[in-house]
């Protein structure tokens, strides 16, 4: 799986050209820390680049997640709602959302070139 990478630390993986699975980065539920509760939008729903669509809430606080395509939500991971854990355990087996109908990508980044933006946010 070739995943794509935002600078809010979301992934995306294209299924096609209009649809992707969405979730959030190794990286990013590192930093969140152990995730107690997760808040999806619902199927249906528009979600748009750059807005948050679901909420995660860890020991330390609570987090937007950030959407970075444009489309339609086609399905959500209902097992994230009763066990938040499995996106810290494997945050890219962990999808939240899968969108269709995608009119609008942010840039994403590849792998290489994430590592290397998680390395300059760091230093």
């Amino acid at each position: 799986m070739a995943l794509l990478f935002s600078k809010t630390h979301e992934w995306v993986n294209m299924i096609d050209d209009t649809t992707a699975t969405i979730g959030i980065s190794d990286y990013a539920q590192n930093e969140l820390g152990g995730l107690v509760f997760v808040n999806l939008p619902e199927e249906g729903d528009d979600i748009v680049m750059g807005d948050a669509f679901a909420d995660v809430e860890s020991v330390k606080a609570v987090s937007d997640i950030y959407s970075p395509v444009t489309g339609t939500v086609a399905e959500i991971n209902e097992e994230l709602l009763d066990a938040p854990e499995m996106i810290n355990d494997a945050p890219y087996d962990a999808w939240f959302v899968k969108v269709e109908n995608i009119t609008e990508t942010e840039e994403l980044m590849t792998e290489e070139e994430y590592k290397a933006f998680c390395e300059a946010e760091q230093a």
